[in-house]
């Protein structure tokens, strides 16, 4: 891959991203980072995740996954616990409140995310890699 098709590519990201981050604040007040930790969480066993590991799956680095981690908190939508073997180790675990939240945001992170990629396919620079990415 060259650098015309890495900034392409960057470019593909960017305007999705911008598409998500916009229908998950509009319809759930609820930010891209938020989601995407609460869609985590929600896919793992037992619903928690450790801090570290929460920010490597969402490509946050350790402060900032910790401020999205206190903000999840005071939604009460998470909460954070003490590994039981390691009580240095901290766990972000979801609670039913933002279970029932990422269950109700699926479908608008969906329905965005297709309509962004449909958008942009139309776009002559980055419509062949949006086909490109499809199955």
């Amino acid at each position: 891959m060259d650098a015309e098709h890495w900034d392409r590519f960057g470019a593909l990201h960017t305007r999705v991203e911008q598409e998500l981050a916009k229908a998950l604040q509009q319809h759930h007040k609820l930010g891209l980072s938020e989601y995407r930790a609460l869609a985590r969480l929600a896919a793992s066993d037992d619903g928690e995740l450790r801090m570290q590991e929460l920010a490597d799956l969402i490509g946050l680095n350790q402060s900032s996954v910790s401020r999205l981690a206190s903000r999840l908190e005071s939604s009460g939508l998470a909460r954070r616990d003490l590994c039981p073997g390691d009580r240095r180790g901290v766990y972000s675990v979801i609670t039913d409140e933002g279970r029932e939240m990422q269950s109700r945001a699926r479908p608008t992170y969906d329905d965005a995310l297709r309509a962004a990629l449909d958008s942009v396919a139309e776009d002559g620079s980055l419509g062949p890699l949006v086909k490109s990415l499809r199955p």
